[in-house]
C-alpha cells in the first residue's frame, strides 16, 4: 500500500458511565451530528430496559453489553474471485470490526422495528438480543449459517 494507515482517534468515554464502548454505541445511533439526542436516546432506552427486565440482579448497562455478545458474529463470508469463479470464503472478524457489526446490527433493526420512540425500538431491540432473539440475533444466525455452508472453501483465505 502506498499511503501510510490512517491513526486511531480517541474516542473519550461517557459521560454517565464512563465507558468508550457506550460512546463508540452512540456515536452510529447518531444522525446529522445531534450527540445529545443520540446520548438521550441511550440513556432512555436502558432505562426501558430495566423497567422491563426488574426481576434481572445486572444493571441495565450491563444487559446492554451482554446483549451485544449475544448478536457479535465471529466469522463472516468474503466473496473471492479465484480463476473465474467467484466464492464466499468464510474468514473470521477482527475485535474491533466485531463491535461495531453488533452495534450496527442493533440499531438497524431497531429501526426497522414499528412503533413508539427510537427509545423504546431500541429498547425493545436490547432485550430481545439478551434473551437470543429478534431481528439482531437472526442476522448473526444467518451469518453463521452461511459461514457453516460455504466451509469447504475455507482453504481461499487470504
Amino acid at each position: 500500500m502506498r499511503k501510510t494507515k490512517p491513526k486511531k482517534r480517541v474516542i473519550l468515554p461517557d459521560p454517565v458511565f464512563n465507558d468508550v464502548k457506550v460512546t463508540k454505541f452512540v456515536n452510529h445511533l447518531m444522525y446529522d451530528g445531534k450527540k445529545n439526542t443520540s446520548y438521550e436516546i441511550f440513556y432512555s432506552a436502558l432505562e426501558t430496559v430495566k423497567a422491563k427486565l426488574p426481576n434481572d440482579e445486572k444493571s441495565a448497562l450491563e444487559i446492554w453489553k451482554a446483549a451485544l455478545d449475544n448478536i457479535t458474529p465471529q466469522v463472516e463470508v468474503k466473496s473471492r474471485r479465484i480463476g473465474g469463479a467467484t466464492f464466499q470464503v468464510p474468514t473470521e472478524i477482527r475485535p474491533d470490526r466485531k463491535e461495531s457489526i453488533s452495534m450496527k446490527n442493533v440499531i438497524l433493526y431497531a429501526r426497522k422495528r414499528g412503533g413508539k420512540s427510537m427509545a423504546d425500538k431500541l429498547a425493545a431491540e436490547i432485550v430481545d438480543a439478551y434473551n437470543n432473539q429478534g431481528g439482531s440475533y437472526k442476522r448473526k444466525e444467518d451469518m453463521h449459517r452461511m459461514a457453516e455452508a460455504n466451509r469447504a472453501f475455507a482453504h481461499f483465505r487470504f
